[in-house]
């Protein structure tokens, strides 16, 4: 069996494309020419039809500016994974099989994965997640729940450790997906009666990559925990050098490399810059959350000249929050790369 059609074997059936023809997830349709902005929000099909399925769901404003900077990372991935193979690269399938793991994070995260477990629908960081989200861990509860009850945390700092708490959740849904997939290739290699010789080297090396991206992961998800278990105990440090969730993991794993003294301190000018454009992001959330819920209110009044101005506020601010949005989650790539492949490194 060729390895790309062994890694089309090995997707989540939920985001397998149909074989039919004219299928709505088929080749074709994914592949057709673009159409104007005017008409479509993404360029791929597929990626506006999620789109349009999530305007029907009761995401709040935040949440539905959130996917919408998922979705536009995933587009541009996606697109230049395009480009690579027509100039016939990604000859194995890998990128091909990462970027359809992470729109299956993605569908899981706004709870569009089917799953009745999935609800993550009006959630955000602000209010209602702290009611209404779910951890799926018995661990990450118990740990959240004492701190709560602390008295140790102010309701800004409560806000805070909630996105730690959510963040360290998605970062164990991608584990799983990916454990998942690993799981089926194994099992696939296994049953196969006689590889052809040429394949056995290439599957071996896929198979040692995937296992290296489970090894890091779970390693960036144990020291998650680790802190987590401690601010939970003890409070938020005031001395500590970065505050945003997803900076404090990077430069975790950042210091768990072996750059230089140099690289590193290189490095955390960046992540300091790149911590302030997340906290802008945050603020843009927060305003547009109160927009939404004027909007609605003024809806209710009757009053036309009013309801335009504050549908122009709101519309203001859901592009620049879904353009910071996107840059934010770019640059967290670009960050987690660079710092993956000092990891990588250190396996050598």
């Amino acid at each position: 069996m060729a390895p790309l059609s062994l890694l089309l074997l090995l997707l989540p059936p939920l985001l397998a494309s149909a074989s039919a023809p004219g299928g709505k997830y088929s080749r074709a349709a994914n592949e057709e020419p673009e159409r104007p902005a005017a008409a479509n929000e993404f360029r791929i099909v597929r990626l506006n039809q999620i789109w349009e399925k999530a305007q029907r769901l009761p995401l709040s404003a935040v949440r539905l500016a959130e996917l919408h900077s998922d979705l536009k990372l995933q587009e541009k991935d996606e697109l230049a994974w395009k480009k690579l193979k027509a100039d016939g690269l990604d000859a194995d399938g890998e990128r091909e099989a990462r970027l359809r793991r992470r729109l299956h994070v993605i569908m899981a995260k706004y709870g569009m994965n089917g799953k009745k477990d999935a609800h993550l629908g009006d959630t955000n960081y602000i209010k209602d997640g702290l009611e209404n989200d779910i951890l799926d861990d018995p661990r990450l509860e118990k740990l959240w729940n004492k701190a709560k009850t602390s008295g140790k945390f102010s309701e800004e700092e409560l806000d805070k450790l909630w996105r730690e708490f959510r963040h360290h959740k998605e970062k164990v849904n991608e584990y799983n997906i990916l454990l998942e997939t690993v799981s089926r290739t194994e099992d696939i290699h296994k049953n196969m009666i006689t590889p052809l010789e040429e394949e056995i080297p290439l599957k071996q090396e896929l198979l040692h990559n995937k296992h290296a991206e489970l090894k890091e992961k779970l390693h960036s998800i144990n020291q998650g925990f680790e802190r987590l278990r401690k601010v939970s105990h003890q409070g938020y440090d005031s001395s500590s050098e970065f505050e945003e969730p997803r900076v404090i993991d990077l430069w975790d794993m950042a210091k768990s490399t072996n750059f230089t003294e140099k690289e590193l301190e290189s490095l955390r000018e960046e992540l300091k810059h790149f911590e302030a454009k997340v906290e802008k992001h945050h603020h843009y959330q927060k305003q547009l959350e109160i927009s939404h819920e004027k909007l609605k209110h003024v809806e209710g009044t009757g009053d036309k000249e009013h309801l335009s101005r504050n549908k122009e506020k709101y519309a203001m601010l859901e592009e620049k929050t879904k353009e910071l949005g996107y840059k934010v989650k770019k640059h967290l790539q670009d960050l987690s790369s660079r710092i993956s492949r000092g990891l990588q490194h250190n396996e050598l």
